[in-house]
């Protein structure tokens, strides 16, 4: 009887476990604390708390970025660029499909990345690479949830 009730306590246990991937909520706003590009080797290290701003807002399928510089004049010297369009997110894996830019080059071009959450920090990694602009590179981006 005793091994009839822990065969069925163990069985009961192990359904309660689930096997599925834990949803990540990307939904909110980001601002981006740092970003991290690899381009054949070299790593350029991109502190946007000193001197840029940028943030990425996210509502469950689309994503839109507004980034600056900041403290520099007030004409297109600034250095503006800004971008959105749909996402898709299965687990970890993020896709950005890049439907406006700044640079047409980009537009129409899908960016797959890996995220995470640590607390209030989503991380994003993987590659970009738009050949009509020369880029091919691995990114890594920091970003801290504003809302």
């Amino acid at each position: 009887m005793r091994y009839h009730l822990l065969l069925l306590s163990t069985l009961f246990l192990m359904s309660c476990h689930s096997t599925s991937t834990t949803s990540i909520n990307l939904n909110g706003t980001w601002r981006l604390l740092s970003g991290t590009t690899i381009t054949k080797g070299d790593t350029v290290v991109t502190d946007y708390t000193k001197g840029k701003n940028m943030i990425k807002i996210m509502n469950g399928s689309y994503f839109s970025f507004l980034s600056h510089d900041v403290g520099t004049s007030k004409d297109s010297s600034n250095h503006f660029y800004a971008g959105g369009g749909r996402y898709e997110l299965t687990g970890d894996q993020y896709t950005e499909h890049l439907d406006f830019y700044s640079d047409r080059n980009w537009e129409g071009k899908d960016f797959k990345f890996t995220v995470r959450i640590q607390n209030d920090t989503l991380i994003q990694s993987g590659v970009e690479k738009v050949d009509s602009a020369g880029v091919n590179r691995e990114i890594i981006e920091k970003y801290v949830r504003i809302n």
